[in-house]
């Protein structure tokens, strides 16, 4: 891709201020909603806000990793930047949409690019029924809480849930339980990405349950709507020898 005008954000870590001054010195910056592209610096919790950040921008996000894990993130490196970023291989992600309603009658709609997460907030187990298209497939699952996960987000929590490892072109999302109790061996499933998830909560008023889409949290929810919102792309660049798609394949096969 073309590359002439990039902005520089950078998370809060040690040294960040310095870093972004130097590379802002050496190629420039200017507004997101001018440039080409924002280049992120930080890990992949910051991706994820960078994103949200942008979405109204619609500009491709190149990260460079100064966190931890990084796995939404290319390896740092303050040299040839213009050139990586002109030969990144593209990749196009479309979030989750969640509509969750609550005990006070307010409803909420947030975006979430990893999962949607429903949790429990008090001492006893959730109880939830999960409808797809509609149909009852889980009549009461009893656990401490449940996720739909996109292909980019079944690495991060739904991993540690347990759940499958997604290629990004593979349509599909995880439907995962978190701690489980009852059904006991249930270890989730695989939908399209094409299926309206409901989640209803059983005894809300005795074991309340909050949804999480991301960074936007809803307490003592009552029902909550999940679905693949296609009207909404996001675009990440990576650099073509380490892609994405790659890396969620290589983390298949890690002991």
């Amino acid at each position: 891709m073309k590359v002439e005008k990039i902005a520089f954000f950078a998370s809060d870590f040690e040294g960040s201020d310095e870093l972004l001054r130097n590379l802002r010195d050496r190629y420039g910056t200017t507004d997101p909603g001018e440039c080409d592209v924002v280049v992120a610096l930080g890990g992949d919790g910051f991706m994820i806000e960078t994103l949200h950040r942008l979405l109204s921008h619609g500009v491709p996000v190149y990260g460079m990793n100064r966190g931890t894990v990084g796995f939404l993130m290319n390896d740092f490196s303050e040299d040839d930047l213009m050139t990586r970023i002109a030969e990144a291989s593209l990749t196009r992600l479309h979030p989750l949409r969640m509509r969750a309603r609550s005990e006070d009658g307010s409803t909420v709609e947030a975006l979430a690019i990893n999962e949607v997460s429903l949790l429990r907030q008090g001492r006893q187990a959730a109880r939830v029924r999960i409808l797809i298209d509609d149909t009852v497939r889980g009549s009461e699952l009893v656990c401490d809480g449940v996720l739909l996960a996109t292909p980019c987000g079944s690495t991060a929590y739904n991993l540690s849930a347990h759940g499958p490892i997604i290629p990004l072109d593979a349509r599909l999302l995880a439907l995962t339980p978190i701690s489980a109790f009852r059904p006991r061996r249930w270890r989730g499933a695989l939908l399209s990405s094409a299926v309206h998830v409901r989640f209803e909560i059983c005894e809300a008023w005795k074991r309340p349950v909050s949804a999480v889409a991301d960074h936007t949290e809803v307490r003592n929810v009552l029902e909550v709507e999940v679905w693949e919102d296609r009207a909404v792309t996001l675009e990440l660049l990576f650099d073509a020898d380490h892609n994405l798609e790659e890396r969620i394949l290589n983390e298949q096969f890690l002991p």
